[in-house]
């Protein structure tokens, strides 16, 4: 395998790992909290922010934390679709791990910003309705 190829494979799968973490904080920050009382489980959410108090801090700075997110993901985006047709090795074995590592870090990425639109519905467009 060619040091290139490696290194495209490994940066799309961290992109993809990086996203999933971007946008999964938008669900601590929101989704969670507004599931838990829309469910009538406020007393868990208080229960959950007496644990973790810094989910206040989160909720205060959505909008940071979403554009900080969108950033990640749009970065994640870019690399994804920049190596969705970079060269694999010639190697059986080595191809066959570098599409199935491809396949997943679009599936984490498929993923992730999934996670990004619930967190952005719950924080910013349900509270209009």
């Amino acid at each position: 395998m060619m040091q290139d190829d490696l290194h495209d494979v490994k940066t799309s799968f961290f992109s993809s790992l990086v996203t999933l973490f971007a946008s999964s904080s938008t669900l601590v920050c929101c989704a969670i909290p507004a599931l838990l009382v829309s469910l009538g489980a406020g007393a868990a959410l208080a229960s959950l922010v007496a644990v973790f108090p810094q989910i206040v801090w989160i909720s205060e700075n959505k909008e940071i934390i979403f554009l900080f997110s969108t950033v990640l993901m749009v970065i994640g985006g870019i690399v994804q679709w920049r190596n969705r047709y970079a060269p694999c090795p010639v190697d059986l074995r080595l191809r066959q791990a570098c599409l199935r590592t491809r396949k997943v870090s679009l599936g984490i990425y498929l993923f992730s910003l999934a996670l990004l639109i619930i967190g952005g519905w719950f924080a910013f467009i349900q509270p209009l309705l």
